[in-house]
């Protein structure tokens, strides 16, 4: 049965890539040759030339302090995560031997090692550019490199981690810029084209088309699913529709390997101007909440409760003190809409709350116990992101780093709690492999090969009996999330 499907799609193949068309079929098709059949195709060209001209490439350094004998990494090791962990996609940090140095404060000096290439486009003549949070992240400095090849260095304005929206700043005018689209408007099946730097190859071209519309991947925006070939340092580029009009900022992929997969998503770029507008204004975003935990409405529990179908936000918690808990919201509540617009699914609900301006009075519609009833709650701020420091030098001066490149400590019994673990240890600096990899002070090493980490102690112990000759793989959380990421320790 496996062969005969593999030589069934190779036939399919072979003709499709000659384009023959029965002429009974061409004809059904209001096809008079099969030549006219690739008339249909689309032809990018004349949008290519008129929008490539307002894409850049951005690359970033930041001022590291090399370890010694951390060179040797595998190939493969370069460029292997995309947005997932937030490394900036782009080429293997290495000192440049004519590279920049800057002074550490001490009376030495560090260079400026390469840290990543993505990929932004121009939104106004005097030089604002669009691009990923996840692309300037960490960056001492960052420069913009247009398709003339002149280059900039560019001023981080803001940056929104929630969207992976950022706002940058070139010096210039009269610059090329891009058209803003309605991403509210766009039809699955429609035609569109990505282009970025993907593994920094510049001005790059892909095409494909919209596979779903709002696809539910992130808390407060739903992004656009492509099957445009998208790769690291496409990160930050350009979704174009036919029409030359940007309609969102690629941003991540669907993989098992680092690398494209048939499966791409964008952040709409109505969401992202308007996070843009807020970065250029006061440089954060500010978002609402109210200080519940949701989940969905299952079937079962829409049949359970009489419902016609499966829809609104269930409250799991209420925060103590919060806005819901002095409406009056409480646990088991269904949530079905928010000033008067339809909760249709959970993610609805944190999406249309964190547009609400804080001390707004808004009315939630709530099902309890088979009844509904409106609430008035007043919308509170929702806290800044917490970042972690860039980098303290005193204790990056006294932190012992292992053949990794990570300086860890235990957990806390508070953490613990917080993240369900009965073990681990934090990253507080990540430096070399580990940095490259894209780890970041913040996470938690959760495992090393196939042994659970219990502390710091254990997990710097097994560290130092590692092979320099094989990769390790960690198993790192993140927030809610985990990863598997394979690191090649130095030799020490």
């Amino acid at each position: 049965m496996f062969s005969f499907s593999r030589r069934l799609s190779a036939a399919f193949f072979s003709a499709a890539a000659f384009l023959v068309v029965p002429a009974g079929l061409a004809l059904g098709l209001g096809l008079s040759t099969p030549h006219a059949a690739a008339a249909v195709l689309p032809d990018f060209t004349d949008l290519v030339d008129k929008v490539g001209p307002s894409v850049v490439n951005i690359r970033t350094t930041e001022r590291s302090k090399m370890l010694q004998g951390q060179g040797g990494e595998d190939e493969e090791m370069q460029e292997f995560f995309r947005r997932f962990f937030g490394q900036p996609p782009g080429q293997r940090p290495q000192p440049s031997p004519r590279g920049r140095r800057a002074p550490n404060g001490n009376g030495d000096e560090q260079p400026q090692v390469p840290r990543g290439v993505g990929s932004g486009f121009i939104i106004s003549a005097d030089g604002y550019v669009l691009t990923n949070a996840h692309v300037v992240e960490g960056a001492d400095e960052v420069f913009v490199t247009l398709t003339d090849k002149r280059e900039f260095k560019a001023k981080i304005i803001g940056s929104d981690r929630r969207t992976d929206v950022a706002l940058v700043k070139i010096d210039g005018s009269n610059l090329p810029r891009l058209t803003m689209g309605d991403s509210s408007k766009l039809r699955v099946g429609e035609w569109v084209i990505a282009i970025g730097s993907p593994f920094g190859l510049e001005n790059t071209v892909t095409a494909g088309i919209v596979s779903a519309n709002s696809r539910d991947t992130g808390d407060y925006l739903p992004l656009i699913q492509t099957d445009v070939a998208v790769n690291p340092g496409n990160s930050g580029g350009p979704l174009i529709n036919m029409r030359g009009e940007v309609v969102g900022i690629n941003s991540q992929i669907y993989s098992r390997s680092g690398g494209y997969m048939g499966i791409s998503f964008a952040v709409p770029i109505a969401e992202a101007i308007r996070v843009s507008e807020q970065l250029k204004t006061i440089g954060r975003v500010v978002r609402g909440r109210i200080g519940v935990q949701i989940g969905e409405v299952t079937k079962e529990v829409a049949e359970s409760l009489g419902l016609p179908r499966a829809q609104g936000a269930l409250v799991a918690r209420v925060e103590p003190g919060s806005p819901a808990e002095k409406a009056g919201v409480e646990a088991g509540d269904i949530i079905t809409s928010f000033n008067g617009t339809t909760i249709d699914k959970s993610g609805d609900l944190p999406r249309l709350v964190g547009n609400t301006k804080p001390g707004s009075k808004s009315t939630l519609t709530v099902l309890r116990k088979g009844a509904k009833r409106d609430l008035q709650v007043t919308v509170a701020e929702m806290e800044a992101e917490q970042t972690a420091k860039k980098e303290d030098k005193k204790s990056k001066q006294e932190q012992t780093v292992n053949a990794l490149g990570l300086a860890v400590a235990d957990l806390s019994d508070a953490q613990k709690r917080e993240l369900k673990l009965e073990g681990g240890a934090i990253v507080e600096l990540a430096d070399g492999p580990a940095g490259r990899a894209g780890l970041q002070p913040g996470d938690v090493i959760v495992r090393l090969n196939n042994t659970d980490i219990k502390d710091a102690k254990q997990f710097n112990s097994l560290v130092s009996k590692l092979d320099t000759k094989k990769n390790a793989l960690l198993l790192v959380r993140r927030g809610d999330s985990s990863q598997f990421v394979p690191i090649r320790p130095a030799q020490q």
